[in-house]
């Protein structure tokens, strides 16, 4: 099936059946212990005790040591680009096994099934859905990761996003330029030239995030751009006007998302609350909008604000004012007064700027002496 791409474009996802799904979970806890160990510790995808939050914590260790130009490697539709040939000679060093050799082949060029109906062959690339295609990603891309670490270089990659840190633009077009070679010629992989990129970490996005370095040496962990505004697309879908559940229900669905996307982006600094509090700003607001359109006449909405303890002069005056949509009238002042944001949070909406400080405090595991990503020492 085909699924979209947060940045455009749409990626291929394999969804193997029960049978195929079994046997490729059960190769991977076979073939796992064997090759988890002797990963570089640059990588950081798919792999236990680490994550995104464990790669913006290297990068920016990098960063705070003075290198302040990122070269920015982005390999075009790698899963669907692995060469087989190359894939299965680097197994055989590990695996002497023949039938588990024959076993991964047949897993790698079995057929799929596109969403039009049509059969076809599977000449190259590791779908991704299984449960196997992680693993060998990342058996793929330590030749990479070697290479880099043979020569001096500090990088982090994640999956197949990788960045590696230089202190100038010129060292960084000269890194640029052999990997590109290294990674075409050796890995038989295609870099995308449009995405990659030499530039200031704060001009480039990794793992949805913008690493900021100042003068001074600090660094800065912010959302990036791209996905606030994906963040406050996803809300305005699950608050359209016309919402014909309970707020309860509304409520509980933006909940799940919010809660979701703190766990994630609360690693970012202090520097971005004022964002957050705009988006809570943002949520309570369309949910108004909501609550007065059920509400429907004027007449009822005085009544229900009147009730909700609004001077009865100032809620007619502002809803009997003028002509004025929905979203226009959740903005009125005696709107605000009646669906205060002590309401939402007795109707249990969850608020990103009231819970960030404890979120922060846990991924980054700080406590009275330390001050530590979790995972990590």
């Amino acid at each position: 099936m085909w699924i979209p791409k947060a940045s455009g474009g749409v990626r291929g996802l394999g969804i193997p059946d029960v049978v195929d799904r079994i046997v490729q979970q059960a190769t991977h806890q076979v073939l796992s212990p064997h090759y988890e160990p002797t990963f570089h510790d640059g990588s950081h995808g798919f792999r236990p005790g680490r994550s995104c939050h464990t790669a913006i914590q290297r990068a920016k260790e990098f960063l705070e040591e003075g290198n302040d130009w990122v070269v920015d490697i982005d390999l075009a539709k790698f899963f669907d680009e692995v060469n087989h040939d190359r894939l299965m000679s680097r197994l055989e060093l590990r695996i002497a096994d023949r039938r588990v050799l024959s076993l991964i082949r047949q897993m790698l060029r079995a057929r799929v099934v596109m969403p039009d109906g049509v059969v076809v062959a599977n000449e190259r690339g590791t779908p991704q859905g299984g449960p196997l295609s992680p693993l060998l990603s990342n058996i793929v891309l330590d030749e990479l990761d070697r290479e880099l670490d043979a020569r001096g270089h500090r990088f982090v990659r994640y999956a197949d996003d990788c960045n590696v840190y230089v202190k100038s633009e010129r060292a960084g077009q000269r890194v640029m330029a052999s990997l590109k070679h290294f990674i075409e010629k050796r890995l038989k992989l295609k870099v995308n030239a449009e995405k990659s990129k030499v530039a200031k970490p704060q001009e480039r996005t990794f793992l949805s995030l913008k690493l900021w370095r100042l003068k001074t040496g600090k660094v800065y962990v912010l959302v990036a751009d791209k996905a606030l505004q994906r963040l406050k697309a996803e809300l305005n879908e699950l608050t359209p006007r016309n919402w014909g559940q309970s707020l309860d229900d509304c409520i509980r669905g933006v909940n799940v998302l919010l809660r979701g996307w703190l766990g994630y982006f609360a690693v970012c600094d202090q520097k971005q609350h004022a964002h957050l509090g705009r988006i809570d700003g943002h949520v309570r607001r369309r949910l108004r909008a909501i609550v007065l359109k059920q509400w429907k006449r004027k007449r009822h909405i005085v009544q229900q604000l009147t009730s909700l303890g609004v001077p009865a002069a100032l809620a007619r005056v502002d809803i009997y004012a003028r002509r004025a949509s929905w979203w226009a009238l959740s903005e009125r002042r005696a709107v605000n007064r009646g669906l205060t944001n002590e309401f939402f949070e007795r109707r249990g909406l969850f608020a990103l700027h009231a819970h960030w400080r404890q979120h922060h405090d846990r991924i980054w595991n700080i406590g009275p002496k330390q001050a530590t990503l979790q995972g990590m020492s």
